[in-house]
């Protein structure tokens, strides 16, 4: 079995920070909290259709999230 190295983690200070600059370009899934692209049909983490659109929830869900270590499975962890 052949173990590819791993990439650094993002910046997720950073990843939130551009997040809550345009938070139009987002939305907070609301199975998962997961925040996606604004064209997301389905959470590519746990495949809800159920988003939260607002500015708020957006902006509050990315300070959150950049101020702790992921704590979920993405797709790209099982690839």
């Amino acid at each position: 079995m052949t173990h590819m190295a791993e990439s650094p983690p993002p910046n997720r200070a950073a990843t939130a920070a551009k997040i809550a600059s345009n938070p139009t370009g987002y939305k907070v899934c609301e199975g998962c909290d997961s925040i996606v692209g604004s064209g997301a049909a389905l959470c590519p983490n746990c495949h809800s259709y159920r988003f939260e659109t607002s500015a708020e929830r957006v902006v509050q869900q990315a300070r959150i999230l950049g101020a702790r270590e992921q704590t979920t499975v993405t797709a790209n962890d099982l690839a």
